[in-house]
Protein backbone atom coordinates (compact mmCIF):
# COMPACT_ATOMS: atom_id res chain seq x y z
CA UNK A 1 0.00 0.00 0.00
CA UNK A 2 1.24 3.51 -1.23
CA UNK A 3 0.69 5.92 1.15
CA UNK A 4 0.47 9.64 0.16
CA UNK A 5 0.40 12.87 1.71
CA UNK A 6 -0.41 16.51 0.23
CA UNK A 7 0.77 19.90 1.75
CA UNK A 8 0.76 23.37 0.84
CA UNK A 9 -2.28 24.68 -0.21
CA UNK A 10 -3.61 27.39 1.37
CA UNK A 11 -5.41 31.08 0.28
CA UNK A 12 -3.69 33.40 -2.15
CA UNK A 13 -4.80 35.94 -4.34
CA UNK A 14 -5.23 35.76 -7.87
CA UNK A 15 -1.85 36.30 -9.28
CA UNK A 16 0.05 34.32 -6.33
CA UNK A 17 2.11 31.44 -6.24
CA UNK A 18 1.74 28.48 -3.79
CA UNK A 19 4.15 24.94 -4.09
CA UNK A 20 1.99 22.02 -3.70
CA UNK A 21 3.95 18.73 -2.39
CA UNK A 22 3.25 15.54 -2.53
CA UNK A 23 5.36 13.03 0.07
CA UNK A 24 5.37 9.16 0.44
CA UNK A 25 7.57 6.81 2.52
CA UNK A 26 7.61 3.83 -0.26
CA UNK A 27 10.48 2.82 -1.73
CA UNK A 28 9.31 2.42 -4.80
CA UNK A 29 8.67 6.01 -4.96
CA UNK A 30 11.12 6.84 -8.10
CA UNK A 31 9.61 4.32 -10.61
CA UNK A 32 6.23 5.58 -10.39
CA UNK A 33 4.26 8.25 -12.07
CA UNK A 34 3.13 11.04 -9.87
CA UNK A 35 -0.22 13.17 -10.54
CA UNK A 36 -2.02 15.81 -9.66
CA UNK A 37 -5.43 16.01 -9.79
CA UNK A 38 -8.51 18.97 -8.54
CA UNK A 39 -11.89 18.96 -7.72
CA UNK A 40 -13.71 22.50 -7.71
CA UNK A 41 -16.90 22.41 -5.90
CA UNK A 42 -20.13 20.70 -7.72
CA UNK A 43 -17.34 19.49 -10.72
CA UNK A 44 -15.80 16.20 -11.55
CA UNK A 45 -11.74 15.62 -10.59
CA UNK A 46 -9.83 17.17 -13.59
CA UNK A 47 -6.17 16.14 -14.85
CA UNK A 48 -3.92 18.75 -13.91
CA UNK A 49 -0.35 17.35 -14.46
CA UNK A 50 1.83 14.03 -14.40
CA UNK A 51 5.46 13.15 -14.18
CA UNK A 52 6.74 10.24 -15.20
CA UNK A 53 8.68 7.39 -13.53
CA UNK A 54 12.53 7.61 -13.87
CA UNK A 55 12.54 3.99 -14.91
CA UNK A 56 11.59 4.91 -17.74
CA UNK A 57 12.31 6.17 -21.30
CA UNK A 58 12.58 9.86 -20.98
CA UNK A 59 12.04 9.84 -17.59
CA UNK A 60 10.98 12.88 -15.61
CA UNK A 61 8.73 13.51 -19.02
CA UNK A 62 5.82 15.52 -17.75
CA UNK A 63 2.66 16.29 -18.78
CA UNK A 64 -0.01 19.08 -18.34
CA UNK A 65 -3.74 20.27 -19.18
CA UNK A 66 -4.14 23.51 -21.38
CA UNK A 67 -5.65 25.04 -18.49
CA UNK A 68 -2.61 25.27 -16.52
CA UNK A 69 0.30 25.13 -19.14
CA UNK A 70 2.88 27.49 -18.34
CA UNK A 71 1.91 28.26 -15.22
CA UNK A 72 2.57 25.22 -12.88
CA UNK A 73 5.74 22.96 -12.94
CA UNK A 74 5.96 19.57 -11.82
CA UNK A 75 9.14 18.13 -10.62
CA UNK A 76 10.54 14.91 -8.29
CA UNK A 77 12.83 14.79 -5.62
CA UNK A 78 13.87 11.17 -5.23
CA UNK A 79 15.99 11.27 -2.99
CA UNK A 80 13.01 12.75 -0.56
CA UNK A 81 10.45 10.98 -2.02
CA UNK A 82 8.82 13.72 -2.82
CA UNK A 83 7.26 15.49 -5.63
CA UNK A 84 6.15 19.70 -6.11
CA UNK A 85 3.76 21.00 -8.12
CA UNK A 86 4.41 24.99 -8.70
CA UNK A 87 1.92 26.85 -9.07
CA UNK A 88 2.08 30.37 -10.24
CA UNK A 89 0.19 33.11 -11.74
CA UNK A 90 -2.56 31.67 -10.21
CA UNK A 91 -6.32 32.12 -11.05
CA UNK A 92 -9.62 32.16 -9.11
CA UNK A 93 -10.53 29.57 -11.43
CA UNK A 94 -7.78 27.29 -10.16
CA UNK A 95 -9.24 26.83 -6.74
CA UNK A 96 -10.29 23.43 -6.07
CA UNK A 97 -9.15 20.11 -3.59
CA UNK A 98 -5.93 18.92 -5.50
CA UNK A 99 -5.30 15.70 -5.06
CA UNK A 100 -2.03 13.46 -5.53
CA UNK A 101 -2.03 10.31 -7.50
CA UNK A 102 0.32 7.97 -8.15
CA UNK A 103 1.07 4.36 -10.37
CA UNK A 104 3.14 2.23 -11.70
CA UNK A 105 3.84 3.14 -15.20
CA UNK A 106 4.11 6.12 -17.69
CA UNK A 107 1.54 8.33 -16.60
CA UNK A 108 -2.08 9.00 -17.38
CA UNK A 109 -4.50 11.75 -17.94
CA UNK A 110 -7.13 9.46 -16.37
CA UNK A 111 -7.81 8.96 -12.68
CA UNK A 112 -9.22 5.52 -13.00
CA UNK A 113 -5.38 4.52 -14.13
CA UNK A 114 -4.05 5.63 -10.34
CA UNK A 115 -4.37 3.16 -7.29
CA UNK A 116 -3.02 5.34 -5.03
CA UNK A 117 -4.51 8.67 -3.63
CA UNK A 118 -3.69 11.72 -0.99
CA UNK A 119 -6.51 13.30 0.99
CA UNK A 120 -6.15 16.26 -0.78
CA UNK A 121 -5.70 20.02 0.07
CA UNK A 122 -7.53 22.65 -0.38
CA UNK A 123 -6.32 25.58 -2.74
CA UNK A 124 -8.72 29.01 -2.89
CA UNK A 125 -7.05 31.66 -5.06
CA UNK A 126 -9.34 34.81 -4.20
CA UNK A 127 -9.57 37.89 -6.52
Amino acid sequence: QVVLVESGGGLVQAGGSLRLSCTTSSRAFSTYAVAWFRQAPGKEREFVSFIRGTRWTGGDFTSYADSVKGRFTLSRDNALNTAYLQMNSLKPEDTAVYYCAAREGTGSEYRSNYPYWGQGTQVTVST
